[in-house]
């Protein structure tokens, strides 16, 4: 095997070896559980620049390895694959420098930190996933790597949400299982393939496979946050800011949506999908939810929750783009992958910042806060905005490929969804920026230093850093590294012949 056979592998082990390493290492030896951290993040982000290039280049990376019989443990770079990954090794390198000054100073940091990397192994194991069986291993692993960091705390509330998140996961994922089994009796085996694998399957089999893209969308919707099978994702807030920065930005919700992606476009295909009828009812569902999650949104007053509800809404836009056929959309619901990833984490990241320095929850206890706090909240408004759809940042950009491909598929039903939506989203975030810059402080808060940061530097950094990224991404949406430019490669490879 060559270089470019392992590579895929390599990048998976990155991770790998960092957790088991770091699950040695003493609670004391903080410096070096860091360092090690900090180099599988750096070198994950190196093999992945590789990959990213040659993929672009059209280049093969795969590797593939004995499993069962008649059956191979597959991974493989794509370009849809690699949009994943990308978004996922960036924001663990930042998620892990914010960690490392959040839970500064707490107990079971060697814990955490091992199970932190174990979920991002899973992370890349299923964006590299190249078939349905390679693909459920590592979305099993993720559930099983995430618990720890949910009840990570160990109160009665962290124990009772990582139940809460167990009931809903493994159901998840046991319908996905049913669903992949059947689909392997129907077809053999499937790997995942550009345009889909299932355009010569006779007609005498479309009814199961109507019913097995319904069980596999419902095992994954659960990850997804779909409506009604969302209840898991507010109640796990209780869980770290690092944490759930990393349940909605990075993997678990992400791995969902990422999956039904896959299902709809590498093994359904799209054209074969829309003669089935199933993206109507999938957008349909997509646009519930949206919908659900943004009026949820509006009355909360603890922060974080705010934020789930948002995200319950927010990550239905990628299905959403996937339910409406044609190119326009597509590209919207794909590059929401990465929009919503960069400006999802810089929400969790701010609200992790106001929780560590000032002991703010809530967003009645906001007032004024950005007086105390104005490079944080400079950040929480750029993506705040973005979330709301306006320019330049990144959700706008989502936004009006949505839109314009309802318009193309005269699906504008879908069109008064994003309305309402912007609307709702509006709503719930327009308030709590008034609170932040125009209202004045209810009390006094904690004093700094005059030389001291607003707060750690380690918090503050990654925070500014994601901010940046969400309005570079809007503001040089037009380029071929962009975001965007991706998934429009990403398209170009589902729909083109």
């Amino acid at each position: 095997m060559t270089f470019d056979d392992w590579l895929p592998l390599l990048v998976v082990l990155s991770s790998l070896i960092t957790g088991l390493l770091i699950f040695f290492v003493g609670e004391e030896q903080h410096r070096t559980r860091s360092w090690l951290n900090l180099i599988g993040a750096v070198a994950k982000l190196v093999l992945v620049g590789i990959m990213v290039w040659g993929v672009f280049q059209r280049h093969r990376y795969e590797t593939r390895l004995p499993l069962l019989p008649d059956q191979d443990f597959v991974l493989r770079a794509d370009a849809m694959g690699m949009l994943f990954v990308g978004l996922s090794s960036v924001l663990w390198l930042l998620t892990t420098i914010y960690a490392i000054g959040y839970l500064e100073g707490s107990p079971h940091r060697s814990r955490f930190f091992g199970f932190f990397s174990l979920c991002v192994t899973s992370t890349m194991g299923i964006a590299l996933a190249g078939d349905l069986i390679t693909f459920i291993i590592f979305y099993e692993l993720l559930t099983l790597s995430t618990y720890p960091l949910v009840v990570h705390r160990g109160t009665a509330d962290a124990l009772r949400a990582g139940k809460v998140y167990l009931q809903y996961t493994m159901t998840g994922g046991a319908l996905l299982l049913v669903g992949v089994v059947w689909l392997y009796e129907v077809v053999g085996s499937v790997e995942f393939t550009e345009r889909g694998v299932l355009a010569g399957v006779s007609v005498v089999d479309y009814p199961d496979l109507l019913a097995i893209f319904a069980i596999l969308v419902a095992g994954l919707g659960v990850k997804t946050a779909l409506v009604p099978l969302h209840g898991w994702l507010p109640v796990a807030m209780v869980a770290p800011a690092p944490v759930s920065a990393l349940l909605h930005a990075v993997a678990v919700v992400k791995a969902g949506a990422f999956g039904i992606v896959r299902i709809a476009y590498d093994v359904y295909g799209v054209e074969f999908a829309a003669r089935l009828g199933v993206l109507d009812p999938l957008s349909w569902v997509a646009g519930i939810t949206i919908v659900y999650g943004s009026v949820r949104a509006l009355t909360q007053d603890d922060l974080k929750r705010r934020l789930a509800y948002s995200t319950v809404s927010q990550v239905s836009y990628i299905v959403l783009g996937i339910g409406i056929l044609g190119p326009l959309a597509t590209i919207g619901g794909v590059v929401h992958l990465v929009h919503q990833g960069l400006m999802k984490i810089t929400l969790f990241f701010c609200a992790g910042d106001l929780a560590e320095t000032l002991g703010i929850h809530k967003i009645s206890e906001m007032n004024g806060v950005g007086r105390r706090m104005p490079w944080s909240m400079v950040a929480f408004t750029v993506a705040a905005l973005g979330m709301i759809g306006v320019p330049p940042v990144a959700g706008f950009v989502t936004k009006w490929y949505l839109g314009l491909g309802a318009i193309a598929a005269k699906d504008y039903w879908a069109l008064a969804v994003l309305a309402v939506s912007t609307a709702l989203n509006a709503a719930y975030f327009l308030p709590v920026l008034r609170r932040i810059w125009f209202l004045p402080a209810s009390g006094e808060w904690p004093k700094r230093e005059r030389d001291q940061l607003e707060t750690r530097p380690t918090l503050l950094v990654p925070t500014l850093i994601t901010a940046l990224l969400s309005l570079a991404a809007g503001l040089f949406a037009g380029s071929w590294f962009s975001p965007l430019g991706w998934a429009k490669l990403v398209t170009a490879r589902e729909y083109v012949s």
